[in-house]
């Protein structure tokens, strides 16, 4: 069993001391503050250092970390980085309890949290809070996500990360995890709540006021760690544009981050139907699909599926290329090309033989190569990401896709339980695409096809926001400045108000070129700030410059003696919001007794999903530091201890070692959904042809489907009404899925002017049994 080759749990499930965890979400619009409390105690005859790795929204904001032990209570306070550690180490070694709580060097959403020593027999209780935006998904639901598991990152060979702080993961079987989850959320909203959907069961939504703006919501009891929590928020006329002016805080200064107020816009531009009407549809799109191991069994097949639908709705005249990646990378194509049926079925053919099995996740050497491709003239270039973001090199990835942003689009997909929020989020927020994460095949077509929709509308250039307020105020930007809009899709913008005026109102523009077409949006909004916000939107805000500053630094290099660096610390410090050079650090100095006896170190499992019969990657046994998806981590002692610590070494690669020899399983193919089959048959240029494979996914005979085709008409056209209609017909609610490829049907008919089409869907619909008007076709 893995657990025994990682050392830290015994064949007798030895306790680890991590033994519940309990989880309140206050949600508010569209933003949310998380409040984590761990409760640890220690089962062991001696002092015990435990360390918990666990995953975050790529873009939350940490702002509270206190412990409590016994009834004492610690707050911690936020430091930059080597100080926090420093301090961390000289309060173990001189026997005081100590909590250090820093980010990952490679990973922006990993945290790893140490709880220092715990004497034998004794509890402590962590308290995390932190702050997030919640993204809005394809059917417009606010997507919320407890990620309960951190799968291994993959650590490409020859990157041994940055200096001290490699954070190092253990995974177990779900079913073994020793400690158990509590989780309730509360909901608020200027706009009714309609709904609250899970991925997990849920006990039934309590409305607690008549408007119903306040909710709460409970994740039902005995909950498995199977799956990540992710909570779906429905709300009425969602689409809306707001603003959300939050006070300062009366102990901060006036002209400081947090001592004045900050405004949060969320906006939702909406094009002018004319230009988005009049635009032709083009492009070079290339597909970059994760192969690793980690893809293995539903993900992969999902993957499949979703190419198909994606190159059947593929617009004529584009251009194309697929490329696949693990530990080395594969192109069907040696560049890109011009989208036709005799493509298209090389490419599908292809797609089909593709399986999970190249091994590690390397997606920096085939990006490279990608943007190393020169553009074709007049075909915009987008590039469509799948990966379940398993990648320990995630700010190099980001970096690479920001220096290339002038040249294409980005859009990213999330694939599965514990993709990276950061790599995700990542790539599409600095290639001005749109991030989407998919948790289920029942959800992948619809959001993957949303994304589609985006990249075949035009780019949107010039963009910029000009704020009109009062005399007296002025404005400072926290937010980048925004690189993409698309038709309905929300903004945030985050500013610092600074200044005084009596006047009760501001303005805010948004303005844009649109396919040669100047355009504008504008909001008016309150400047008067809500009664109790609190400071979610100041701290958020601080986030999003920390962030900002963060890459810059990053793009210098350290360069003009880390001023950057010291403006981050500065801010940090200030906002109580982590970031890439800061820690909490929180020191018991209690009664000044020193602990006795060498420390132990416990890593605490985080739950491993695994599909099949073994883990995805395969685990070598060697002597020497212990590895976890390629990341080292050292036993810690207490100072002045010297005794030898037997260490083990795991390492991922592929293909698996693990072979089930015992259990014969026969893999029969599952039969194709209806749906797919169908759209497996259509042609390039949007067509149907009139066969015995068509006849078989209407669920008819040949004879059946030949017999009513109205003697002037061809058979392309029969063929391609009667598939329209079987889509109308029985498949409205997958309709996001099939939109752009019946579009693409409904072109090519109109183009052939065939005559008879009235006579044609009267005869299709009593074929099908169906009673569809030539209106709802589109015809």
């Amino acid at each position: 069993m893995m657990m025994n080759c990682c050392g830290l749990l015994t064949a007798n499930k030895e306790p680890v001391p991590l033994k519940s965890v309990e989880v309140e979400l206050e949600v508010r619009a569209h933003v949310a503050t998380v409040v984590s409390t761990l409760n640890y105690e220690n089962k062991e005859d001696k002092p015990l250092e435990a360390v918990f790795v666990f995953p975050l929204p790529g873009d939350a904001a940490v702002c509270h970390f206190s412990a409590k032990i016994g009834q004492t209570e610690i707050v911690a306070e936020v430091k930059e980085k080597q100080k926090a550690r420093e301090e961390y180490d000289d309060a173990l070694s001189s026997g005081q309890q100590a909590f250090l709580l820093e980010e990952s060097d490679q990973s922006p959403d990993i945290f790893s949290l140490s709880v220092g020593s715990l004497r034998p027999g004794e509890s402590a209780s962590i308290r995390l809070e932190y702050v997030t935006e919640l993204a809005v998904q394809a059917d417009e639901g606010l997507r919320f996500c407890l990620p309960a598991v951190l799968n291994p990152r993959y650590q490409p060979q020859g990157s041994g990360g940055s200096g001290g702080s490699n954070v190092q993961m253990t995974s177990v079987p779900a079913s073994l995890v020793p400690y158990s989850l509590s989780f309730s959320a509360r909901v608020s909203s200027p706009r009714p709540v309609s709904k609250v959907e899970s991925n997990c069961p849920l006990d039934a939504l309590q409305y607690l006021n008549t408007e119903q703006t306040q909710a709460t919501v409970k994740l039902a009891a005995g909950h498995k760690f199977d799956r990540d929590v992710e909570l779906l928020i429905y709300y009425k006329d969602a689409h809306q544009p707001t603003a959300v002016v939050e006070a300062g805080q009366a102990s901060a200064k006036p002209g400081t981050l947090m001592g004045d107020p900050v405004v949060m816009l969320s906006l939702y531009p909406e094009f002018p139907q004319a230009v988005m009407s009049s635009v032709t549809s083009c492009g070079e799109f290339v597909f970059l699909l994760d192969r690793s191991g980690s893809m293995d069994g539903a993900r992969i097949k999902s993957a499949r599926d979703t190419l198909l639908l994606l190159l059947k709705s593929l617009p004529m005249g584009c251009y194309f290329n697929i490329y696949s990646f693990g530990s080395s990378y594969e192109h069907i194509f040696p560049k890109s090309v011009e989208y036709s049926q005799k493509t298209m079925e090389e490419a599908l053919k292809k797609v089909e033989e593709m399986q999970a099995n190249l091994g590690g996740t390397e997606i920096l050497m085939p990006l490279k190569h990608i943007y190393s491709q020169p553009c074709i003239p007049s075909q915009p270039r987008q590039l469509f990401v799948f990966t379940d973001g398993e990648v320990c090199n995630t700010k190099e990835v980001i970096n690479l896709v920001m220096k290339n942003s002038g040249s294409h689009r980005c859009f990213s997909f999330g694939i599965g339980e514990g993709a990276s929020s950061a790599l995700i989020n990542g790539l599409a927020k600095e290639g001005g695409g749109h991030a989407q994460f998919i948790t289920g095949t029942d959800r992948m077509q619809p959001k993957v096809m949303q994304s589609l929709r985006f990249a075949l509308q035009p780019a949107v250039v010039d963009i910029s926001v000009k704020w009109d307020l009062p005399k007296g105020v002025s404005v400072t930007a926290l937010s980048p400045p925004i690189t993409a809009l698309f038709q309905g899709q929300r903004s945030l913008v985050y500013a610092q108000l600074t200044g005084k005026s009596l006047a009760a109102e501001g303005c805010v523009t948004v303005k844009y070129s649109l396919a040669g077409h100047p355009t504008q949006n504008q909001l008016h909004f309150s400047l008067k700030p809500a009664e109790d916000t609190g400071i979610t939107v100041h701290r958020l805000g601080a986030r999003s410059l920390i962030r900002s500053l963060e890459m810059e630094e990053r793009e210098r290099g350290g360069e003009r003696d880390g001023e950057v660096k010291k403006k981050v610390v500065e801010l940090s410090v200030q906002s109580g919001v982590s970031s890439a050079f800061t820690a909490f650090i929180a020191v018991n100095k209690g009664n000044g007794e020193a602990i006795q006896g060498p420390l132990v170190r416990r890593n605490v499992p985080t739950p491993r999903l695994w599909g099949g019969c073994g883990p995805p990657q395969s685990i070598k046994m060697m002597q020497g530091p212990m590895v976890f998806g390629g990341m080292q981590s050292n036993m810690r002692m207490a100072r002045g201890a010297c005794a030898p610590v037997a260490k083990q070494r795991m390492m991922c690669d592929s293909p698996p070692m693990f072979q089930c020899n015992s259990i014969s399983i026969e893999h029969k193919q599952p039969p194709r959904d209806p749906l797919l089959q169908l759209v497996s048959l259509q042609k390039a240029s949007g067509c149907w042809v009139l066969d015995p494979a068509l006849a078989a996914a209407l669920g008819k005979t040949s004879e059946e489907v030949e017999k009513p085709k109205p003697a002037l008409v061809n058979q392309e056209v029969w063929a391609t009404i009667v598939a329209l209609i079987w889509l109308h017909g029985f498949k409205m609610d997958a309709q996001e899925e099939w939109e752009l490829l019946a579009m693409k049907a409904v072109s090519w008919l109109r183009a052939q002017n065939a005559p008879c089409v009235t006579e044609c869907v009267e005869a299709g619909n009593a074929l099908l049994g169906c009673n569809m008007q030539k209106d709802a076709l589109g015809l």
